[in-house]
Parts: C-alpha cells; structure tokens; sequence
C-alpha cells in the first residue's frame, strides 16, 4: 500500500505537475492512483512541507 510519503507517489506527483503525464495516466495499482489524487488536491504549502 502506498502513501503520500512513498517514492512511487512522488515520482508521480512530480510527473502530473510537470505535464509530463495527465492524472488519468497514473496507473491503478493498488491505492496508487488515489493516493496520487490526494497529494495533487492538497494545498500546495502543504504538500510540500512533507
């Protein structure tokens, strides 16, 4: 299971907010792509204090 601390996640995350990949192209594997989805629907500072 993944979480918002999780390399796979951030790899992730950095990848949508880059525009190198769109949110629907995260991979639905286990609880990645909802973990995913949080961590982009937070407020920024918050985040990134992580």
């Amino acid at each position: 299971m993944f979480n918002q601390n999780s390399g796979l996640v951030k790899i992730w995350v950095r990848n949508v907010e880059n525009g190198t990949v769109t949110r629907e192209q995260v991979p639905k594997l286990s609880n990645l792509q909802e973990v995913v989805y949080v961590v982009l629907d937070t407020p920024q500072q918050e985040h990134n204090a992580s």
